[in-house]
């Protein structure tokens, strides 16, 4: 039986043996800065990774703790998001003010760190509603926003607010639909504090994907891909038309990252050359 374990070996084995013409720096030549999620490969080690995303030509690895924002260096690359708060987790966020304090604490300390590494992103999340309505929720997201972000300001690191989809993989998570984190992001009015906008998550609860980032990029400060559905691999099995949707992003002048965020099916790393092929635009 062969496990995932044993394809991303495979892989990685089959990447050193051809070398570097194996894996262009497909990435190099577009207008979106590319990186890939660490977590979405968790059976290959961190500098395994680095390697073989340095070889596509992306820009950065993603969604990586506090020890490991350096690794990405050594290989020229960066943690193009951090987690800075963990006292913060998807079901118990910042709309509910009894958590504000800790989470700023815990900001005190996260975000200075992220900077010191040239982190530029720190991710964020509503948490659930818990029969908490939508209104009340965004006040106390903004009132939890504002207590953050002089510390974001002060240090050049950008609080991200991820949106997700609460119809499959997030039940009840308030940050459900891009209008809810807008009406938050404009409301606390600062360049330290955007969305994220997971297009997996978004296309899945509203679609309208192309139109409504043309809206919201004033308040978009990243974005994650993953295959809808599934949140695999970026082909043709898939719903979203990923080229069009990463042109439309460019041609917005996008200066943040596109980072990969899907499980890959059959060989990982071929899969996330794929990606990156078909969002360099």
């Amino acid at each position: 039986m062969i496990t995932r374990r044993h394809a991303i070996a495979s892989s990685l084995a089959a990447w050193a043996t051809a070398g570097m013409a194996a894996a262009p720096a497909l990435a190099a030549a577009g207008r979106l800065k590319q990186s890939v999620s660490r977590w979405c490969y968790q059976d290959m080690p961190l500098d395994a990774l680095c390697a073989a995303a340095a070889k596509i030509g992306l820009q950065g690895i993603d969604l990586l703790q506090p020890a490991d924002y350096e690794t990405p260096r050594r290989y020229g690359l960066r943690c193009t998001m951090g987690y800075a708060a963990d006292v913060m987790t998807i079901p118990n966020g910042l709309n509910r003010r009894e958590n504000h304090a800790a989470i700023e604490q815990a900001f005190r300390t996260g975000i200075p760190q992220a900077a010191k590494a040239g982190v530029p992103n720190v991710i964020a999340f509503s948490g659930n509603r818990r029969g908490m309505s939508d209104a009340e929720g965004a006040e106390n997201t903004i009132a939890g926003l504002n207590r953050l972000k002089p510390i974001a300001e002060d240090h050049g690191v950008t609080i991200c607010v991820e949106l997700l989809n609460s119809k499959r993989d997030h039940p009840d998570y308030m940050a459900d639909h891009t209008a809810w984190g807008v009406r938050v992001a404009r409301a606390v009015n600062s360049p330290r504090v955007k969305l994220l906008y997971d297009i997996y998550h978004m296309q899945i609860m509203e679609g309208d994907l192309i139109a409504t980032i043309r809206e919201s990029l004033p308040w978009i400060g990243h974005f994650h891909t993953g295959g809808v559905p599934g949140r695999h691999n970026l082909d043709a099995t898939q719903e979203v038309n990923w080229r069009a949707v990463a042109r439309s992003i460019a041609d917005l002048n996008f200066t943040g990252y596109v980072a990969h965020e899907f499980v890959p099916q059959g060989d990982p790393l071929t899969a996330l050359a794929e990606a990156v092929r078909i969002c360099t635009v």
